[in-house]
């Protein structure tokens, strides 16, 4: 895997079980610079200033990468800020996040507003940080300046987002704006539900999920798919589907990937481990948009990231006040699962339940999302990357206690439920994450 002179002294050596793109083995990887300089077989005998033996039920991981978390900072810091979201995020294993450019005041949605918001998240985050822009009403002169600061690529909805400084782009403007982008081949990244079908779905609230799942069914998810499928058709940009939950829409999504249509789509752990015939009454820790849905819905939505069809699993960790969060009615409770701790843990839960091995679920939250972004030093353990690492016990369990996780809020519907796999450190290119001393970057597209 490497050439190197066995006298050659190296920051950091760990030794122990490996999972590389290779599988996992015995292994000895050497650490110099912050990237990863050397891997080689057990017994090679690899010197380093610092040296790491992992116990014999840890396993060294590439770093997670969460390309879908709203950190809300400036403005919301109630909801979450750089300093809570970092360390909650290094708790589970990811090394690096992309910062959505809602819920903070103002919305990433010039270069001004994205000076900002690096300006807050600088001395305050412990894992590395990278932004996505936004496209709204108005702004597609915007978009080429802030592509050039080093967004990797724009958020829209389809539809009103909850907050009314960041309001939905109408379809003309999207084909407009994926016309611009696609002459300097940026990303458009899109909560895909069609604004028409919800306004005509029925919309009963209170503390029962059956009727805020009513309000959202799947063919406003399948429709507003389509929509961007048929624009990006047309248009030959790279479209995003973000968070997605409804299973129907996966053979046009398929359909479109094997035209040629340049599409690549991620899901959640909310959407792979929970089901809404298992939510309370009152229960609104479980409300997000799209919603969680049923048992066989969950099932299929495995099956596409088994087949290829769903390239990578992220958080879309979108928290709030407790008080915004808890109402115990769907109609007026803020829509988000704070989940950014949990995510490794949560899927590992699951995957291993249905035979799928840890190297998949690290092609889904680690590579995935950090070729989603073109991140290439992110995301792999492999000779030249970040050495960025999360060491994980893949057989420990824990019970979810949510007042213990390092989210602002302790809201979620996580909370009480029994997991399999503990990261017990985190390691950020070649240090470890303390929670105390920031190190970490601002991610820039094109620079790592």
């Amino acid at each position: 895997m490497s050439q190197n002179n066995p006298a050659e002294s190296f920051d950091l050596v760990i030794r122990g079980r490996v999972l590389t793109a290779e599988g996992e083995a015995e292994r000895e990887v050497a650490v110099s610079g912050g990237r990863i300089a050397a891997i080689e077989p057990a017994g090679a005998g690899l010197v380093g200033e610092r040296t790491v033996e992992l116990s014999a039920d840890e396993v060294l991981l590439p770093g997670l990468v969460d390309s879908h978390v709203h950190v809300n900072e400036p403005g919301r810091t109630e909801w979450e800020g750089f300093a809570s979201a970092t360390r909650a995020a290094a708790a589970g294993g990811v090394t690096t996040i992309v910062d959505m450019p809602l819920n903070s005041i103002p919305p990433t949605v010039d270069v001004d507003a994205l000076n900002v918001k690096r300006e807050v998240a600088g001395p305050q985050a412990h894992i590395d940080v990278g932004f996505w822009g936004g496209a709204v009403p108005g702004n597609t002169a915007d978009l080429k300046p802030l592509h050039d600061e080093g967004v990797f690529g724009f958020k829209c909805f389809l539809l009103p987002s909850g907050v009314d400084e960041f309001p939905p782009l109408p379809l003309d403007e999207i084909e407009q704006d994926m016309r611009e982008l696609a002459t300097f081949d940026s990303l458009l990244i899109v909560h895909a539900e069609d604004p028409h079908t919800i306004e005509t779905a029925p919309q009963e609230f209170g503390p029962g999920y059956s009727g805020f799942l009513a309000s959202r069914p799947r063919d406003a998810e399948n429709a507003g798919i389509a929509a961007v499928i048929e624009r990006a058709r047309r248009t030959g940009a790279r479209a995003h589907i973000l968070h997605l939950s409804s299973c129907d829409a996966l053979p046009m999504i398929a359909e479109a990937k094997r035209d040629g249509v340049k599409l690549t789509v991620e899901t959640c752990p909310h959407y792979l481990s929970l089901a809404a015939e298992e939510i309370p009454d009152g229960a609104t820790a479980y409300k997000c948009c799209p919603p969680i849905r049923e048992q066989g819905n969950r099932d299929q939505l495995w099956e596409g990231l088994l087949d290829g069809t769903i390239d990578c699993i992220v958080s879309d960790h979108s928290p709030s006040t407790a008080e915004l969060k808890g109402t115990g009615d769907f109609g007026t409770a803020w829509g988000g699962v704070s989940s950014l701790q949990l995510g490794l843990s949560l899927i590992w839960s699951e995957a291993r339940e249905r035979g799928i091995p840890l190297s998949r679920v690290l092609e889904w939250m680690s590579s995935g999302p950090a070729n989603l972004v073109g991140l290439t030093r992110k995301g792999r353990l492999e000779v030249g990357a970040d050495a960025d690492f999360a060491v994980f016990a893949p057989e420990e369990q824990f019970t979810v206690d949510a007042a213990s996780l390092r989210h602002k809020n302790p809201v979620t519907p996580y909370d009480g439920k029994t997991l399999t796999g503990v990261v017990r450190r985190t390691i950020l290119r070649g240090d470890e994450v303390d929670g105390e001393t920031p190190r970490g970057q601002l991610l820039r597209r094109g620079e790592a």
